[in-house]
């Protein structure tokens, strides 16, 4: 309870301080390509539940829904725009809606695609699934998309066995830091 809680007291900031930089890039995703700005993507939540995750839209529509890292050349893919707001994570701004709705939090695992299949299982096998899902989490903070998906679900095991708002803050500005220095983001 605590932890939603402080969800939603950041929540409150974030959307203070975003809100104009949430509309620019919202104009900016709709001026650059045709189609909608938010993409909603299916996503796996807390105990296994599918939800939609909104992230604004930083790849063309045909795009296939798979983990980026498996498309042969990802940024062929990139809107004009895409890569842009890709590294600097401004696509996944959008997610503060889901933390309001209570399908995600600040920190947690990331949430899996429907489809990884491995990831899920690996998660379930050790419990992480109770979690719910995070704009940012251990693993982000120690590798994002350059960890293999063993390592992701090792730090998300530490995450479960330590978690605590002392953890989360230290989360929290830790991924400050890597989101200005871009850090672990590979396309």
């Amino acid at each position: 309870m605590i932890k939603r809680i402080f969800d939603l007291f950041l929540c409150i900031i974030a959307f203070s301080i975003l809100g104009i930089p949430l509309l620019l890039v919202y104009l900016a995703v709709k001026a650059t390509s045709q189609g909608p700005a938010l993409h909603w993507s299916k996503r796996v939540g807390r105990n296994n539940e599918i939800f939609l995750m909104p992230k604004f839209r930083s790849m063309k529509l045909n795009t296939p829904q798979v983990a980026t890292h498996l498309l042969t050349d990802p940024t062929q893919y990139l809107t004009p725009i895409g890569g842009f707001i890709r590294k600097t994570s401004l696509d996944e701004l959008p997610q503060l809606l889901s933390v309001v709705k209570g399908d995600m939090s600040f920190v947690g695992p990331r949430p899996a695609l429907f489809n990884q299949a491995d990831l899920i299982e690996l998660r379930t096998r050790f419990g992480v699934e109770k979690l719910r899902p995070g704009i940012t989490g251990w693993a982000q903070v120690n590798g994002r998309d350059e960890l293999p998906i063993p390592v992701k679900v090792e730090y998300d095991k530490f995450y479960l066995k330590n978690i605590s708002i002392g953890l989360d803050i230290k989360i929290l500005f830790l991924t400050v830091f890597k989101v200005l220095k871009s850090d672990g983001v590979s396309h």
